[in-house]
């Protein structure tokens, strides 16, 4: 399986997981939040906000365009800290964590 069908398939597992958590949004976030977000959207948007309006949209145009993944990804650790103690988030940052892994590789 190429980086590109295993980045496609966390992608698909973060939204679903989003989905069970009722975490998705059917309304499309307002484009001043999308403008000084700072990391992880915390400005302007919840860190799940982020996770389905930027960085899905991101890696999904990186997997359309064959483009290049960054060098590497630390988004499982700020997920973990964000969601400390919310035991329906475990396995939205077990995803997150493989997701890391991809492009974490020595």
């Amino acid at each position: 399986m190429t980086i590109y069908e295993n980045a496609a398939k966390y992608l698909s597992q973060i939204k679903d997981e989003l989905v069970a958590m009722q975490a998705w949004s059917a309304t499309p976030i307002e484009a001043h939040r999308l403008i000084d977000m700072g990391a992880f959207g915390t400005k302007t948007m919840a860190f799940t906000e982020w996770l389905q309006f930027v960085l899905i949209p991101r890696v999904q145009h990186i997997i359309d365009t064959k483009g290049d993944f960054p060098a590497q990804s630390n988004i499982a650790a700020f997920a973990w800290r964000e969601f400390d103690g919310l035991p329906n988030a475990q396995h939205l940052c077990t995803i997150l964590t493989a997701f890391d892994d991809l492009f974490n590789q020595p």
